[in-house]
């Protein structure tokens, strides 16, 4: 997840990062290398090797500043990986773009990037298994710099490997930049990502790793519904939540339905909302190890269900159907 990365100073020593210290953005790299200097250089840094995957791919030329052309900024992130028990083992750094600077028509023309539809995951995995075949996963690495960009999209020099020759130059992307608009809007890391581990992250994230489990993710007669007279919540934090609830939704479909109820009223979240998110997070902690399951024995016909009830929403009475697919 993007919220594992923080900008800021990376350690020479292998370290944890303070909970204090995840919304700092410092691009300067001074007070990095004097915390270096008195550690001893423990570690090597990754920022090098960050340098060199760009040198290699030929991602930019360095050219003089354009006229009537302000260049982008760009910005370190850093990332500290972790082994099985949760020891930091490696510290990590990726150099990406501020493209939230990019100006539709000037630095880039299209944004959309189609992705594979979880439906199709399913599938895939669901015949895989049941014909006893191997499935293999790679990553790519650096994938977003092995890609073409037609705009012509400048940046300055990144802080700590500035041209001694040529300071006031700036660079050329000739590939795309991690936060480039016109880069693929997601991020994927080489770490494999365990769905019980997830869980417990956002549990211990929204303080709820404490909480008491229940046994489904919403009651049988919901409280949804826009009260505009109920007490209001902090809107952030009801968004971050259900945010993270739809991560979780493409390998948890029993949550799915209350997940998407609770997202109806993120324009003005109130506190009985709030508590029906909540919910979901007590019926996770209970069912952590939870997910889909698929055997090679198991039948390989489709088999549907659905259902429907009867005017259900309180605020348009509007029905609401569903269904379910087996392979």
């Amino acid at each position: 997840m993007y919220d594992d990365y923080i900008g800021g100073q990376p350690s020479a020593a292998l370290r944890t990062i303070p909970a204090a210290q995840a919304h700092q953005d410092v691009d300067g790299l001074k007070a990095q290398q004097q915390h270096a200097q008195q550690q001893g250089n423990q570690a090597p840094l990754q920022l090098e090797t960050v340098a060199d995957n760009l040198k290699r791919l030929d991602v930019w030329v360095l050219v003089p500043a354009p006229d009537n052309n302000t260049p982008l900024t760009l910005k370190w992130l850093f990332k500290n990986k972790h082994d099985e028990e949760n020891m930091v083992i490696r510290n990590k750094s990726r150099l990406v773009v501020r493209g939230y600077r990019q100006e539709e028509g000037i630095d880039f023309q299209e944004s959309f990037a189609p992705v594979a539809r979880m439906e199709a995951i399913r599938i895939f995995l669901a015949s895989a298994t049941h014909k006893s075949f191997t499935v293999f996963q790679i990553d790519v690495k650096t994938a977003f710099l092995h890609r073409t960009i037609k705009e012509d999209v400048y940046v300055c020099q990144p802080e700590g490997f500035i041209d001694a020759d040529h300071p006031s130059h700036v660079y050329k992307l000739k590939k795309a930049l991690y936060r480039l608009k016109q880069a693929p809007w997601a991020w994927h890391f080489d770490d494999d990502i365990l769905v019980s581990n997830y869980v417990l992250e956002i549990l211990k994230k929204y303080g709820m790793e404490s909480c008491d489990p229940v046994g489904t993710p919403m009651e049988i007669k919901d409280k949804f519904d826009l009260d505009q007279n109920g007490t209001p919540v902090d809107a952030t934090k009801y968004h971050s939540m259900i945010g993270a609830l739809m991560y979780l939704t493409s390998s948890r479909p029993d949550i799915v339905h209350a997940t998407c109820l609770c997202a109806r009223y993120q324009a003005k979240p109130i506190e009985k909302h709030l508590n029906e998110v909540k919910r979901i997070f007590c019926y996770l902690r209970g069912t952590i190890n939870t997910g889909l399951w698929y055997t090679k024995d198991s039948s390989f016909e489709l088999t549907g269900f659905s259902d429907a009830d009867y005017a259900g929403c309180k605020d348009t009475f509007k029905s609401t159907s569903g269904g379910a697919q087996f392979l």
